[in-house]
Parts: structure tokens; C-alpha cells; sequence
């Protein structure tokens, strides 16, 4: 399977929950779906609506129906106003910044609930901008207010964290370009080397770079990217560990 890359692809990747899923039951549907261990692993399923994964959606070129490029998040920050994805989702060493991008949080079957939201400015490493580094491949995205909101005012915003290690109980909730609705997957990140880590659940597949890997209490602790641009097959996602070097960049984004 080709990795889930920067370009644009061809456009198509109920009950409500209040809240991020709990530790607990994060943990729960880890091990119904057999955890990390077991020979096979589980296979992501379409997600439910719920307000904590409307703050998921999609990166498209114009609209909301336009080109699909990758998946992002809404991340607290001071100006309301972020979002955190993979870098290569935004920018590329061949071509630079991907012009247009509009950001759709909970995105589904043609229905953009909040409207989208554009692009207004990208904070990457200068090791990705110069050579595509994947041990630098995240960035923070900044979208403009509409009708005197900001993103966070309308979906909130998940804190990040740093330093969290490896063998944490995640949900990764993002969109496939071939399709209109989320899929998401409770697993278990693993090390890849010291700084990328991993996890293992098929469906991820082009589109799904940048979905945000939450735990149980609503962190950001990963988005797809890094190692083989995320991934080179849709049963195993990649992320940049998140350590100093993502807390050096958050800071950048929001100072």
C-alpha cells in the first residue's frame, strides 16, 4: 500500500457521547479488540458521532467537497485558533506550502456541522521544510475565525502532552479519502525506535495522515506521520514520538 501523502487526492476519506472516552473504557476496547499482542490485528470502524471527535475533521482544498489532502485536529492553544497534523500534509520539499486548504471539523456524508474553516498559517520544523525529515514530520495550523468565533469556540480544543512514553491506550479517529464518514480504532501505541512509535489497525489508509491519537482523558500524545509517511500499509500507523521537539514547536505556534 503507497503511504497516505501530502497531495491532494481525488474527493471521496448515534449515540452521543459528552465527553472523551475514559481511561477505562478506552482501555476496555482495547482489549476487546485484542490488543497489541495477538497475531491479528483489529480493523478500525466507522465512528460515531460524538462532540469530542468533531473536533477531527478534514483538510480539503476550497470546500469542504473539494480535494482531500489529510486528517487534523483542534489542540488548545492561547488565540483558540490551532489545529495539529502531520507536516507533510501541508507541506512538501518539492512543491512548499499546499495553497487553499480549508479545515471541516466533523465532517460526514456531505454535512459540515460547523462550516470550514481556512488555513491561515503552518509552523513546521525548518529540518521538515528543508529536507522532509520524518523525525520532524508535525505541524500546527492555524485557521481564521468566522462571524467572530474561533475554531476552539466552536468544537473545543484537546490539550497535548509530551514526555508520555510508549504503551499507551489511544483512540485514532480520521478520514480515508475514499470516504464521507470517520473511522476510528481503540489500540495501544508501541516504541518503533526512541523517537517514533506505532500502533497496529487496518483502515488507515491515504487521507488518515494527521489523525490525532487521543487517550482515554482527551490528550494528543501522537498523528499519524513520521516513518514512512505514517505508514506504508493501512494495518500499521506511525507517528513522531511527542517530546521536546513537539513541545518546541507548539511553543513556536502559539508565541
Amino acid at each position: 500500500m503507497a503511504p497516505r501523502p501530502a497531495r491532494p487526492a481525488s474527493a471521496a476519506r448515534t449515540a452521543s457521547l459528552t465527553a472523551p472516552l475514559s481511561a477505562a473504557l478506552l482501555l476496555a476496547a482495547v482489549a476487546a479488540c485484542g490488543g497489541q499482542d495477538d497475531r491479528t490485528a483489529p480493523t478500525a470502524e466507522v465512528a460515531q458521532q460524538s462532540p469530542a471527535r468533531d473536533r477531527v475533521g478534514t483538510l480539503s482544498v476550497h470546500t469542504a467537497q473539494g480535494p482531500r489532502a489529510c486528517t487534523a485536529s483542534v489542540v488548545h492553544s492561547p488565540a483558540r485558533n490551532l489545529l495539529v497534523t502531520a507536516a507533510h500534509c501541508v507541506q512538501s520539499h518539492e512543491v512548499g506550502l499546499l495553497d487553499g486548504l480549508v479545515f471541516t471539523p466533523g465532517y460526514r456524508n456531505g454535512y459540515s456541522p460547523y462550516g470550514s474553516w481556512p488555513v491561515q498559517s503552518v509552523t513546521v520544523d525548518p529540518r521538515w521544510a528543508e529536507d522532509a525529515d520524518p523525525e520532524y514530520d508535525v505541524a500546527f495550523v492555524t485557521v481564521r475565525g468566522t462571524g467572530g468565533r474561533q475554531i476552539e469556540d466552536a468544537v473545543g480544543g484537546n490539550p497535548i502532552a509530551t514526555g508520555k512514553g510508549f504503551g499507551l491506550a489511544v483512540s485514532v479517529t480520521g478520514y480515508p479519502n475514499e470516504s464521507d464518514e470517520p473511522i476510528t480504532c481503540a489500540v495501544r501505541t508501541r516504541s518503533q525506535s526512541p523517537t517514533q512509535e506505532r500502533f497496529d489497525c487496518g483502515g488507515y489508509t491515504d487521507g488518515t495522515s494527521g489523525s490525532p491519537w487521543v487517550t482515554g482523558d482527551g490528550t494528543v500524545i501522537g498523528v499519524i506521520g513520521g516513518y514512512e509517511g505514517g505508514g506504508n500499509s493501512p494495518d500499521t500507523s506511525y507517528s513522531v514520538t511527542f517530546d521536546q521537539r513537539v513541545a518546541d514547536l507548539y511553543r513556536q505556534a502559539t508565541t
